[in-house]
């Protein structure tokens, strides 16, 4: 834009200063010169730049929002050894180190990331997780930099500092998205490399055709110059002719504007990272937004993503009838110190277990400790007198924890008595895991993973948006069954191991349309892989924790709902990106012609500095269109609570297809929809659209084209067959 406004201010004042010149040496009257052009080009310029920055300054206002939450200082403390406050100082927030005690009083910002270590209270982090309700904190509970403290007095232990903080994280992150470029910027760039070029060609068009029509239809031309009046009769035709081919030269390049071309995309990823941002929903740039709108399938991770994570041991049984020694009590002191080496959830189910029952945090000794993930493990435990009497205080069990292939692989036999009872459990969506004792199947723990409230209503939400939803687990086939039962999904991949979701993210990619793209939701701890894999990565409910490399938007809360709020949100962003790319090539379709002056005739026609004003408008319409993104609101999850989705509820157990590993991959192409598959009319409908295209190629092109080209036919969520002609 700046080298047309160079160039229309530049041709505008040497024009003025050379006719001018001659004039005055040929001692000719006035001409009419084109001085006023660059004064009130560049007015014009400079005050639609002001009202653009100062409308691209509110595209940011959320990025804006989040800085300001930045603490500026907070209370050091010393505590003496009964934990009384024995010293206080405010020190800046820079200045602050970890493991430093704060003191937070009701009113103020938490200074830091950190841990309350003594003190209860109410926090809102309403700005910065999007959570609108105000969240209870106790002793052990984390707290964020810059949210708010209620009610309660605390202290507090701090644990990020710095740029290492959520909040910074937070602000860093948003900063990146609103200045990286969405794939769909290249069509705006390809546009305007070509855009200038373009321009000038059109410009000198414009002079040459005026000069031409000057000299050949003379009469017709000159009442629409600028001389006009009676002193038209002091100046020759040339004069006439000249002036009015560069004044339209002139206002061709005023009114150009690849400006709003270049502002389509960015101001509107600008706008939609700060909007999601304000919602909990941290997205890493405008080619995630984009990918995100194209997204046909979402595959879920089970723990942590539809369940909550956070496991419980709700049954134990034991299986040695003979053996005195063994008990419950015995058998979860084992358990749980073999388990001390593994982060696993249902390792931590085992330990919080054994850490209520027997109440304290001691174990015994672990020992040779080996995990293979998706089966179990092997240890040696020795030293459990410290939970429960051992006459042989030095006695050790060699024990293996895992699922049915685990036992079988060392020679453990499962009966079918033991199978029974591990069904019956498995059938509830639980996990039954066994427990072998020095080369003896010694008992089991059935383990219970409570659903997250919304995620029956997320997989209808995204379904209803004719999104297909996969299941993918490392669970056994019955638990992932039942899961799947619960929330609605049809398509399940069970005993999938954590090393194998990243290659069935790709085997999904190979069954599918490359336009269609694949999301995997995930909690970010094991499925790193596959979330990197897929087209988008989204982390579940990862908390301060913002810095989820493999994911491409994180969601800071741990609702599933916001699965479909950023789906949405994508959708939106995109329309408006298209919208704006409609104003912006909308607006030099019309002004450049109506510049170049088609509309003479009906005595309508621009100056220069007219143009100028028209283009600096088109670049503020653009801003303000993208700006409208602001008013997108999270859906609630209410308005989806309708007859719809309790007439789905019914039928959600229904026709789930389960497969074990990763061998039977089925993209959705080959997979029947839905809607095609209640009814046969549209099908129809399709064949008979099939027959007439064939018929109509056959009787104008020949036996011998319509011999060359394949039809095929696909159903539609609205029941209208499509016919793709294929060469």
């Amino acid at each position: 834009m700046d080298v047309l406004i160079v160039m229309a201010t530049t041709i505008a004042y040497v024009y003025s200063v050379l006719i001018m010149v001659v004039n005055i040496i040929l001692k000719l009257d006035s001409p009419m010169t084109f001085f006023d052009v660059p004064p009130m080009l560049f007015l014009f310029i400079a005050f639609g730049r002001w009202l653009e920055n100062v409308a691209k300054g509110k595209t940011s206002q959320a990025l804006k929002k989040l800085m300001s939450l930045q603490p500026l200082q907070g209370v050091l403390v010393k505590l003496d050894e009964r934990g009384k406050i024995i010293e206080e100082q405010v020190i800046l927030a820079q200045l602050i180190q970890r493991g430093d005690l704060l003191k937070v009083v009701p009113g103020e910002t938490i200074p830091t990331d950190g841990r309350i270590v003594d003190g209860t209270t109410t926090c809102d982090e309403s700005l910065i997780t999007g959570e609108s309700m105000p969240v209870d904190k106790a002793v052990g509970a984390q707290v964020v930099g810059g949210t708010k403290n209620l009610v309660g007095s605390i202290i507090m232990q701090a644990t990020h500092v710095g740029q290492e903080t959520a909040l910074k994280q937070i602000i860093k992150l948003v900063e990146d998205a609103q200045t990286s470029k969405a794939p769909i910027q290249e069509l705006a760039d390809k546009i305007a490399g070509v855009f200038v070029p373009f321009i000038l060609i059109i410009s000198f068009a414009t002079w040459l055709i005026y000069v031409i029509i000057g000299y050949t239809a003379y009469d017709s031309l000159k009442k629409h110059s600028s001389y006009g009046g009676s002193n038209m009769t002091h100046y020759s035709q040339s004069e006439i002719v000249f002036e009015l081919a560069f004044r339209y030269s002139i206002t061709v390049l005023s009114v150009a504007c690849p400006c709003a071309l270049g502002l389509a995309t960015p101001t509107a990823v600008m706008v939609a990272t700060g909007v999601g941002a304000a919602s909990g929903i941290l997205i890493k740039g405008g080619e995630p937004l984009e990918l995100a709108r194209k997204v046909r399938t979402i595959v879920f991770d089970k723990t942590g993503t539809i369940t909550k994570g956070k496991p419980c041991v709700v049954d134990k049984q034991i299986f040695i009838e003979d053996d005195d020694h063994l008990t419950l009590d015995r058998m979860l002191a084992i358990a749980a110190t073999a388990e001390s080496g593994s982060e696993h959830p249902l390792a931590l189910a085992i330990q919080n277990e054994c850490k209520q029952r027997f109440r304290t945090e001691q174990k015994g000794q672990c020992l040779d400790f080996k995990a293979t993930w998706g089966y179990g493990l092997f240890a040696r435990v020795t030293g459990i007198d410290c939970l429960i009497p051992e006459s042989d205080t030095q006695r050790s069990y060699t024990v293996l924890i895992g699922n049915r292939e685990w036992m079988v692989r060392h020679n453990l036999n499962v009966s079918d008595r033991i199978d029974r009872a591990m069904s019956i459990h498995e059938q509830d969506g639980h996990t039954a895991v066994l427990v072998g004792i020095d080369n003896k199947l010694a008992g089991m723990f059935v383990i219970a993973d409570e659903i997250k409230p919304t995620a029956p209503l997320t997989i209808f939400a995204l379904q209803s948006l004719g999104l297909h939803t996969i299941l993918l687990t490392g669970d056994n086939i019955k638990t992932a069954r039942a899961i799947a039962a619960k929330v609605g999904i049809k398509s399940v991949y069970a005993e999938v191991l954590p090393t194998q979701k990243e290659r069935f993210i790709s085997k999904l990619k190979e069954k599918m349309d490359p336009n269609e793209k694949i999301a995997m939701v995930g909690d970010g701890i094991n499925d790193s892989p596959a979330l990197a894999r897929a087209d988008v990565g989204i982390a579940v409910g990862s908390g301060t924790d913002v810095a989820v490399e493999a994911a491409s938007i994180v969601l800071i809360r741990d609702e599933l709902f916001d699965v479909v709020t950023a789906i949405l949100l994508s959708k939106k962003t995109i329309w408006r990106i298209w919208i704006n790319f409609i104003f912006a090539i909308g607006y030099n379709t019309i002004a450049i012609p109506i510049a170049a002056g088609v509309l003479i005739p009906a005595n309508i026609h621009l100056k220069p500095w007219m143009a100028s004003a028209a283009m600096a408008l088109s670049s503020i319409s653009v801003v303000l269109s993208s700006l409208l993104l602001r008013y997108f609101r999270k859906p609630e999850i209410r308005t989806y609570e309708n007859s719809s989705y309790r007439q789905w509820c019914t039928t959600m157990s229904a026709n789930i297809e389960v497969h074990r590993g990763i061998e039977n991959v089925v993209g959705t192409s080959q997979r029947t929809s839905p809607t095609s598959s209640r009814s046969g009319t549209s099908s129809k409908l399709s064949q008979l659209l099939v027959d007439a295209v064939s018929t109509f190629v056959k009787q104008s092109f020949g036996e011998k084209v319509k011999s060359k080209l394949t039809t095929t036919t696909t159903t539609m969520d609205d029941n209208i067959g499509l016919i793709v002609i294929k060469k």
